[in-house]
């Protein structure tokens, strides 16, 4: 694991799902749910080979798991509903540390941008219902950008956006698609896992891992 250098962050990057939204959870739920009901197959490390990717790249992945004929439209379009529903009712919460962080940064005055995979449309509402929109100075998503996470195009999008180098910024990333585009855009990364745990490579050698936001959190207290 390297070290972390707060000194090198002018900005901070967050994914959305699984970092700041305690949302993938709720998404595999529904996912699984949605298979059974219609008898379709589903399996987990499939589900898991989904997690921080653009939805482009959903239908590749299904039918390259499940056959051909797997129905991702109809799949994709009952998913939407049901976790539509649960973002309208409010029932996407921010994960722990979040209200924590946001007040570090707006003491130390370092400015921070969502980087997600999820669409603009989806995660605009996302941010809002769990309070977040308006503590961001922006967000770039996952159809904004010509190739989605592990490519660099998002995070270096996202730190144009803050007017920022990518090596100036700092992301906070829970997949290992996430991490492996802020890497090759040549960004700082702390790693928080959720659901996956980080690939052998990049625990071995490539990043910072901490168990919490708070454990991030501490790591500007000497900002």
């Amino acid at each position: 694991m390297i070290r972390f250098e707060p000194e090198r962050c002018k900005a901070i990057i967050f994914d959305m799902d699984g970092v700041l939204l305690d949302s993938e959870r709720i998404a595999y739920d529904i996912g699984r749910q949605i298979c059974e009901d219609m008898n379709l197959p589903w399996r987990h490390e499939v589900a898991m080979q989904m997690i921080g990717r653009n939805s482009r790249e959903f239908e590749s992945l299904l039918k390259g798991a499940y056959g051909d004929d797997f129905p991702v439209a109809e799949h994709q379009q009952e998913f939407g509903r049901r976790y539509e529903a649960l973002i309208a009712e409010g029932r996407v919460p921010q994960k722990p540390g979040v209200d924590a962080f946001f007040a570090r940064l707006d003491e130390i005055g370092l400015r921070r941008v969502v980087a997600t995979s999820t669409r603009r449309s989806r995660a605009l509402p996302k941010l809002e219902a769990a309070g977040l929109l308006a503590r961001l100075d922006g967000v770039v998503a996952g159809d904004e950008v010509i190739r989605g996470k592990p490519a660099p195009d998002i995070f270096l999008a996202a730190a144009e956006l803050l007017g920022r180098r990518a090596d100036e910024c700092t992301v906070i990333e829970d997949s290992n698609a996430g991490v492996r585009g802020a890497l090759a855009a040549g960004a700082q990364v702390v790693m928080v896992p959720d659901m996956l745990l980080p690939a052998p490579d990049l625990a071995a050698t490539r990043i910072s891992i901490l168990p919490s936001l708070d454990a991030v959190r501490r790591l500007f207290d000497a900002l």
